[in-house]
């Protein structure tokens, strides 16, 4: 980023590197292959890491907790990977990063099977602490290997694919989760995401070339980062949006349960369709993100606001439920990608490190989200909840109207896409 007294500007991307830098030709069907290992990498730790949402009444019946502290299994894995971001990054920064995605993926179908077999809830901890370290690491690295992978005029198509994984993993992951766990209990749910998450682990292995790593992030890119005024705002917006949005979706399915008075059946089909809409806005954001991030997360923390603040009004009935969570998930689908390009376009020169950052920042808020809603949620109710986390998306409105977030320049387009 360059910047003077008058304009704060930022660069354009780098201009991606010929797929596969540091590692023999390969043909690009092998390239997407990778390209979709990685993808599936992702919506499988989305999947587990978001997957008590939907299951986390039955989660806490099975050890008699409150969901205030059920809400533990999406507060754990968040504190965890904002850490492990940085400090695995920085500990395996000369480790071949193929290794290291299938030494993560392996750990998230341990992760799994361990909740499934959890004796105490305490267990079901301990699994989620291992999330939050997978969660980290593999988001840290595979976030940016699209450069890696494929030619450089398709770099740009290939990082929409892997960040469709966000979504997707809200569309179809907690959904058949929540219906899986309905049908079988909520110990088969992870079960299942376990015999999965190997899968994945063995098509990584197979069509994800060696990666030894090209730039080395050290805790002084990391600090450096955090001098530029164009991350400082990334850091605040992307803390009051997704603060806002995990404080109050983590608690949804109470929400449907007390509020609105849907049963398990009809609340997978709000979350499915909750997440079809996230699909819906994840690519519509990724068609202008690039020219108007700053508009795009202004935009999704407006939607957000208002979905939460009309949930407790129109909620009661399940026609105006259904209406605001598509509001809603359309909105959340757009913030990833705008929070990530946001990050990457500030630092153009350090790829990973920007990653690293958007990672840490953004699984602390979830984490710190879910564990602000649990107290509310137990000490108030679900609308309570949904009020105060509509007013916090609401404050992200005149922060994207600073003086120095209205004073950011953006390029026009992006290389690569």
């Amino acid at each position: 980023m360059a910047s003077t007294s008058d304009e704060i500007s930022v660069t354009d991307a780098v201009t991606p590197r010929p797929a596969g830098t540091g590692s023999p030709p390969r043909s690009p069907l092998i390239g997407w292959l990778a390209v979709v290992s990685v993808t599936l990498g992702i919506f499988s730790i989305v999947t587990t890491e978001i997957l008590p949402i939907g299951l986390l009444t039955d989660i806490g019946s099975s050890f008699a907790l409150s969901d205030g502290t059920a809400g533990l299994t999406m507060t754990v894995p968040g504190f965890l990977a904002a850490v492990s971001a940085p400090v695995v990054t920085v500990v395996t920064a000369r480790v071949d990063r193929r290794l290291m995605l299938g030494v993560f993926v392996f750990l998230l179908a341990v992760a799994n099977f361990l909740a499934a077999a959890a004796p105490g809830y305490w267990l079901v901890l301990v699994s989620r602490v291992v999330v939050g370290v997978v969660i980290g690491g593999f988001w840290s690295i595979g976030a940016g290997l699209a450069e890696r992978l494929v030619p450089a005029e398709s770099v740009g198509r290939a990082t929409s694919v892997i960040f469709s994984a966000v979504p997707f993993g809200s569309v179809l992951g907690v959904p058949a989760g929540t219906f899986v766990g309905d049908l079988a209990g909520w110990r088969t749910a992870f079960a299942v995401m376990g015999a999965l998450t190997l899968g994945v682990l063995v098509l990584l292995v197979r069509v994800v070339p060696p990666l030894p790593p090209l730039r080395t992030t050290r805790l002084h890119v990391l600090r450096g980062l955090l001098g530029n005024v164009t991350t400082r705002l990334a850091l605040l917006l992307t803390f009051l949006v997704v603060l806002a949005h995990f404080g109050t979706y983590t608690y949804v399915t109470p929400f449907l349960e007390r509020v609105t008075g849907a049963g398990p059946r009809l609340i997978t089909v709000f979350l499915l369709v909750y997440g079809a809409a996230g699909i819906a806005g994840n690519f519509l954001a990724g068609s202008v993100v690039a020219r108007r991030p700053r508009a795009v997360l202004g935009l999704a923390a407006a939607m957000i606001a208002a979905a939460t603040l009309l949930l407790p009004l129109l909620g009661h009935g399940r026609a105006g439920a259904l209406a605001l969570l598509v509001v809603w998930g359309t909105a959340y689908g757009a913030v990833p990608v705008a929070s990530q390009t946001w990050f990457a376009k500030a630092a153009p020169e350090a790829p990973e490190a920007a990653s690293v950052l958007f990672t840490s920042s953004f699984q602390a808020t979830i984490s710190f989200g879910a564990l602000i809603g649990g107290v509310v949620v137990d000490r108030t109710s679900p609308s309570t909840l949904m009020t105060l986390g509509g007013l916090v998306a609401a404050l992200t409105l005149p922060a994207t109207w600073t003086r120095p977030a209205r004073r950011l320049t953006w390029p026009t387009r992006t290389e690569g896409q």
